[in-house]
């Protein structure tokens, strides 16, 4: 487990314009993708829980890239979150919300950012002390019009739309004033991994930065 000064939910979501949501089957690309979206200004990178290596890409970033903020996402259970805390993630995001992952992440001193798609679920994470949320699935759920109409009844929410969000559709959710930044997956492609074209993925992070809200 990190002992580096912990970060807040909201440092994570304001460090740049976009999250990368990366999906890793290869440890040996973990370090030099992390050093390409550094190279290209981004620091917060959510390797997701979805493949068998994602721990040990993990546990390599953290400890080869040590100015880059490596996360873990999809944390789903209590187990995933202390794995991705010993492993070496500084963050936490999940697809959902329960309090067992929640309690899970603040034992570790892990920000976590959870995933909510209706009102219930949004009032369930705020009764948990959680004010700063993943909107997703953010296309399939709402877009934009969703996070326009929870501005009233949720205006001291913050959020991380992620799900279907690209770099053409980015502008119209950055420009809610309840959206400060938005995750996508289109920053690490996988033909890019394949091929350890690090160049096209520091130029892909470098394209974001014309976002910033």
């Amino acid at each position: 487990m990190s002992t580096r000064t912990p970060l807040t939910a909201l440092q994570v979501m304001q460090d740049a314009p976009v999250i990368p949501v990366i999906v890793l089957n290869d440890v040996a690309h973990a370090v030099p993708m992390a050093r390409a979206l550094l190279a290209g200004g981004i620091r917060m990178l959510e390797v997701t829980l979805r493949t068998p290596q994602a721990l040990a890409c993990i546990e390599a970033i953290a400890k080869d890239v040590p100015e880059a903020m490596v996360g873990a996402g999809t944390v789903r259970t209590q187990a995933d979150a202390q794995a991705a805390a010993m492993a070496g993630a500084r963050f936490a995001v999940s697809p959902g919300y329960t309090f067992a992952v929640g309690q899970a992440c603040r034992d570790a001193g892990m920000p976590l950012l959870p995933g909510v798609a209706t009102g219930s679920e949004i009032m369930m994470a705020l009764e948990d002390g959680f004010t700063e949320l993943k909107f997703f699935p953010a296309m399939q759920a709402g877009g934009p019009a969703m996070l326009k109409a929870w501005s009233g009844p949720f205006f001291d929410v913050k959020f991380c739309p992620t799900g279907g969000v690209t770099l053409s559709n980015a502008p119209e959710f950055l420009a809610l004033p309840n959206v400060v930044c938005v995750g996508g997956s289109w920053l690490v492609p996988g033909d890019a991994l394949v091929l350890g074209d690090w160049a096209r993925v520091t130029q892909l992070a470098r394209d974001t930065q014309m976002l910033k809200k």
